[in-house]
């Protein structure tokens, strides 16, 4: 199950506040400003910038 389009739109990256989305291999939340993944475990997206991996 993917993440729902709903939650996407709520969804914004912990550390600028900027837009998120996915990434091409729904894998991740992708913020371009921040240049950080933050990877999707589970169907559940780990939103802690200490756990974010940069791009």
């Amino acid at each position: 199950m993917a993440i729902s389009k709903e939650l996407l739109e709520i969804l914004a990256c912990p550390k600028c506040k900027g837009d998120i989305y996915l990434s091409n291999t729904d894998d991740g939340l992708i913020c371009d400003k921040c240049r950080l993944m933050y990877e999707i475990r589970d169907d559940i997206p780990i939103m802690l910038i200490d756990e974010a991996k940069p791009l």
